[in-house]
């Protein structure tokens, strides 16, 4: 096989390669010699069909077979022989204009490689560690969001009217031109107002009400309501308000405790503040990775493949777009525009994730198996009763377990090179830590 550069551009490299007729013929034979071995044709023993009437039979359709595996084996040869990384998908053409069976192969061979990534010294980097210690005042500020989430409704004095948030107890029947129609009644319903049970306007209109009031309320479904007999039809509802409860946090006592699974208020707080310390480091970690990777962005320069680049451009642009308009799925709309800004982004992801994949080739980081197996399994977590299929699924779908395995890999380089640098350890409060958490969103 001929292999000849004729490209070497920054990292852009481009070769023509020519794959003898005689290496396609003798691919063919092979592939004729393996059928001949199977095939029986009326006439000939098993085995003894001459070649040429197989090749007449099956050429054509073994020629196709014949070419991919040239291209491939040629493709295969040069980057063992060139030692080139390729950076994205190489494009490959053949360039015969009219290729038929007896002449040699013609192909183009595009791509670019992966740029030389230089040695660093990370011990000259300087970090600083965020440390927070969970304070008592931590702890009750959990208790109390924990008691508001199992809040109590308690009856109202006589005569209050309903806020929004009460929990108002109601009897009502739904009607449509003057007829009830089926579901459409329930008595003592609980009904939270402010909390979207029933159909667009009907809650609003029950705040102000007193136990006693018997209230009619107009509504109209929405045009696509699941019961194609009332979508999009005007109903009345005769409601009678028969208790106006008020909302109420829960004690903070070990029967709050119970109603989270744990025996008393003590072990209750023990666990919180076992899990806000966990919830502190893993923030003040992100913000170490932040500025670890802010400042090998800036230590560590090199070529960019720029269709590498352009690509990550066009996903970040793709992304912003789709989080200002999150009313539009799938692509039906229009073209969007890449940036300059976009680009800023996309080389500094396509910078940061060359380098930490290189570092972790160069010093043989890997995902292990178990580690990878209990990412799944945290994730599997999140679908109760489904943990055995959402697990089989990953395992078998290429894409779905490298996206789990990417941000393992990642975390593992991290880790590596913060173990090359300088930290110094600050303690702060946890109200400095969300103040920094803040300022990182933000940048």
């Amino acid at each position: 096989m001929q292999d000849t550069e004729t490209q070497s551009n920054g990292l852009k490299r481009e070769h023509a390669m020519t794959v003898p007729a005689a290496d396609l013929a003798a691919k063919m034979n092979e592939k004729l010699e393996a059928a001949r071995e199977t095939v029986q044709l009326k006439g000939f023993r098993k085995g003894k069909t001459p070649l040429p009437l197989l090749k007449k039979m099956f050429g054509k359709s073994l020629m196709g077979e014949v070419v991919q595996e040239a291209v491939d084996a040629a493709v295969r040869a040069h980057f063992e022989k060139t030692g080139d990384r390729p950076a994205i998908q190489p494009d490959i053409r053949i360039t015969n204009e009219n290729f038929d069976e007896g002449d040699d192969l013609n192909l183009s061979l595009t791509y670019e490689v992966l740029p030389e990534i230089p040695e660093t010294d990370f011990s000259v980097i300087k970090l600083e560690r965020l440390v927070v210690e969970v304070e008592d005042s931590a702890v009750d500020e959990a208790l109390a969001n924990l008691a508001e989430n199992v809040k109590d409704f308690a009856p109202r004095e006589e005569g209050e009217a309903a806020q929004n948030g009460d929990q108002v107890v109601i009897d009502f029947v739904g009607k449509l031109d003057g007829e009830p129609f089926e579901g459409g009644a329930a008595e003592d319903y609980p009904l939270v107002l402010g909390s979207g049970a029933f159909i667009p306007g009907f809650e609003e209109q029950i705040v102000g009400a007193k136990a006693g009031d018997e209230i009619e309320v107009k509504v109209a479904f929405p045009e696509n309501y699941g019961a194609e007999n009332l979508a999009g039809k005007d109903a009345v509802f005769e409601v009678k308000v028969k208790e106006v409860r008020a909302p109420q946090a829960a004690a903070i006592d070990d029967e709050l405790a119970k109603k989270f699974g744990v025996e008393d208020l003590e072990t209750l707080k023990s666990q919180l503040r076992e899990r806000l310390g966990e919830e502190f480091k893993g923030a003040a970690r992100a913000l170490l990775k932040r500025k670890l990777l802010d400042a090998l962005d800036e230590m560590v320069k090199f070529d960019l493949p720029p269709t590498l680049v352009e690509q990550e451009a066009q996903q970040i642009a793709h992304q912003l777009w789709h989080e200002e308009h999150p009313e539009v799925q799938g692509h039906d709309h229009p073209e969007i525009e890449v940036t300059d800004e976009h680009r800023k982004l996309a080389e500094r992801r396509v910078r940061l994730g060359l380098l930490l994949a290189e570092l972790g080739r160069r010093n043989e980081i890997e995902v292990t198996e178990q580690e990878l197996n209990q990412a799944i399994f945290n994730q599997a977590r999140q679908y109760p009763g489904q943990e055995k299929a959402f697990f089989d699924f990953v395992r078998q779908n290429p894409q779905a377990l490298q996206q789990i395995r990417a941000p393992l890999f990642e975390d593992k380089v991290v880790d590596y090179v913060l173990e090359l640098t300088q930290i110094e350890d600050k303690t702060v409060t946890k109200d400095e830590l969300q103040k920094a958490l803040e300022a990182l969103e933000q940048d």
